[in-house]
């Protein structure tokens, strides 16, 4: 070790001997997964504390006894670490097939096929018959909630959502209760969704790597495969969070945020993750209204302006410059309300301008 510099030596997957440096006290899956060596997950997230509850990134490390979590394993100078041993493989075959055993997975109903991490290291280890035979006690879904949909029969217990609640959001809402083959995720005195403290951020939805959290708006509107996603910036207040637009068929079905980008990564509120239906609102309006005779009547953009600036003058000779004051929406992008700060101290007269932001 150099400078806080350790070395450890790989053997597995598509790697013989292979020497990767990692930092002091990093875990060992940490320091594989920087040097692009891969070791299967379901509980672990690296913007949440590592929990060492799925089992299945486990490794088979030299003078070491039994098969230690990576994501919980620190890592130390010198260390001789099998990923995919015959031993290794053996035990998360196993794994798997117990957390199918033990739930609801028929992939043909979940909302989630096609985006479930479940599904995918099932196939990833060929798994096609399952050795165990559990008496499975279904339990009623959640469908309380106006937005989320919490499936506890499809629950792998990864914690994932419990973590991201607690450690991304604060607001500890959920956790695990019970002990074994009894344990489940419960909010506080075991109620429903909606009577419990959730603020409908929806992070527990986009941490649950199956389909145990979906969301309710986007249930039956289309399968990964048949969506687009689409970067942008949310629009509802000044912070820029980013999100990815899920389209189909030109129509917005659901919303995530980008866990790789700032200033959110990943992190959204329930504005910014579930309020896009009033893109398609009736009731929105399409063109200009002016007021005549105690009603309104569609208008030219050019002649809804012209009438504002004859009003403004009219306002400004009566009354000054200072009479009038302006609130720059947050929705705006920053050369709007640069200009908007402009017209108001420069053509108008007065430094009467802010923003919503600001308070």
């Amino acid at each position: 070790m150099n400078n806080g510099t350790i070395t450890l030596t790989v053997n597995g997957k598509d790697f013989r001997g292979k020497k990767v440096e990692g930092k002091a006290g990093q875990t060992v899956l940490e320091v594989l997964r920087d040097n692009g060596v891969y070791v299967p997950t379901l509980c672990y997230h690296p913007k949440m504390p590592p929990y060492g509850g799925c089992r299945l990134c486990i490794v088979e490390i030299e003078n070491m006894r039994g098969l230690p979590p990576s994501c919980t394993t620190p890592a130390v100078d010198g260390m001789v670490v099998h990923t995919h041993s015959e031993r290794v493989v053996r035990v998360r075959k196993t794994v798997l097939e117990l957390l199918i055993a033990y739930g609801d997975h028929n992939c043909l109903l979940c909302e989630q096929s096609g985006n479930c991490e479940l599904q995918d290291l099932v196939y990833e280890h060929g798994i096609e018959k399952i050795r165990f035979k559990a008496e499975k006690i279904l339990k009623e879904r959640d469908i309380s909630h106006p937005m989320i949909i919490r499936d506890s029969n499809k629950c792998v217990l990864c914690g994932r959502c419990v973590r991201a609640c607690l450690n991304v959001q604060m607001n500890g809402v959920i956790d695990i209760a019970g002990r074994g083959s009894e344990a489940f995720i419960t909010t506080f005195n075991n109620t429903t969704l909606i009577e419990s403290n959730c603020v409908s951020c929806g992070e527990c939805i986009q941490a649950c790597p199956v389909g145990a959290l979906t969301e309710k708006k986007s249930k039956g509107m289309g399968r990964p495969w048949e969506v687009n996603k689409i970067r942008t910036t949310c629009p509802y207040c000044g912070v820029g969070c980013q999100l990815w637009l899920h389209e189909k068929d030109g129509r917005i079905i659901k919303v995530t945020g980008v866990e790789d980008a700032a200033p959110n990564y990943g992190r959204l509120c329930v504005k910014g993750r579930f309020g896009y239906d009033f893109l398609y609102s009736e009731d929105r309006l399409k063109t200009p209204l002016i007021r005549e005779n105690g009603a309104l009547r569609e208008a030219s953009w050019d002649e809804a302006l012209d009438l504002v600036a004859t009003k403004f003058k009219e306002i400004i000779e009566k009354h000054g410059p200072d009479s009038i004051a302006g609130v720059s929406s947050s929705r705006s992008i920053n050369e709007d309300s640069y200009q908007m700060q402009k017209l108001f101290r420069s053509v108008i007269g007065t430094n009467n301008i802010d923003n919503c932001a600001r308070t």
